[in-house]
């Protein structure tokens, strides 16, 4: 799946997901723009994609704030002028019972995983409904599709993030833009790493290919969907999760 020509976004690709999203894209020829709040080290990962000879840029971007957006925006646009993929890939949890949220922690949640892709969305979009061409990956979570333990808002959320990407997608059909979605199941990342040992392996114990999610599965996934493999597919949600949810 050959993406050359084509000018790609990727949200939180500092790191676990989203970074082997940037790379899987940069990888099948999209100039791939990598944003993230830990700038620095999104600029580290462009600069060793550069070093192989493939097209890489990082800009700062904080998905909770309006202005870092908006400059975000700006920037990528800057390079060619044009953004043919927006993946919302940026997101954070943390395994809590629900009584035990804070109202900060909900605000938090809230703003990262759904209100960021609605608002980096929309800044996208004028541009690509100009063009009548585009494509949005926004990365959900199985947690979404089925809920999770000690998750609830952060299901709640990403919920939002799937019924989002259908509403868009029916509005921006007429403008040949799909709006698809990704829902990984469990996959190592640091996130992963910082959810308790008991709640790992019983998630482990409940996917049927017994073993946890890659990154990489992930990004294959969302190439797919940037390609134009899919450009008759559009409002879907595909779960990577080795079969641990197999709704339909």
């Amino acid at each position: 799946m050959k993406l050359d020509g084509m000018t790609a976004v990727v949200t939180g690709a500092a790191s676990g997901i989203g970074l082997a999203i940037g790379e899987a894209l940069a990888e099948a020829g999209a100039h791939t723009i990598f944003g993230d709040i830990a700038a620095e080290k999104a600029e580290t990962e462009a600069q060793r994609l550069r070093r192989r000879n493939l097209a890489a840029d990082a800009i700062a971007l904080d998905v909770t704030d309006d202005r870092s957006i908006a400059d975000f925006a700006e920037a990528a646009m800057a390079f060619e002028n044009r953004v043919d993929v927006l993946v919302n890939a940026a997101g954070w949890g943390k395994v809590q019972p629900f009584v035990e949220n804070e109202p900060g922690f909900w605000d938090r949640i809230i703003a990262l995983n759904l209100m960021g892709p609605i608002k980096l969305t929309r800044a996208f979009l004028p541009g690509m409904m100009e063009r009548r061409s585009g494509k949005i990956i926004n990365v959900s979570s199985d947690a979404g599709r089925v809920g999770s333990l000690g998750e609830t808002v952060y299901s709640g959320a990403k919920a939002g993030a799937i019924g989002f990407t259908k509403g868009l997608a029916r509005e921006m059909a007429r403008y040949a833009i799909s709006v698809n979605c990704v829902c990984p199941g469990p996959t190592d990342t640091p996130l992963l790493a910082a959810v308790p040992e008991k709640f790992r392996d019983a998630f482990l114990r409940a996917i049927p290919m017994r073993r946890f999610g890659k990154p990489a599965d992930v990004a294959g996934a969302v190439v797919f969907f940037a390609s134009g493999h899919s450009d008759y597919i559009t409002g879907q949600v595909l779960s990577v999760s080795g079969g641990l949810t197999m709704a339909g």
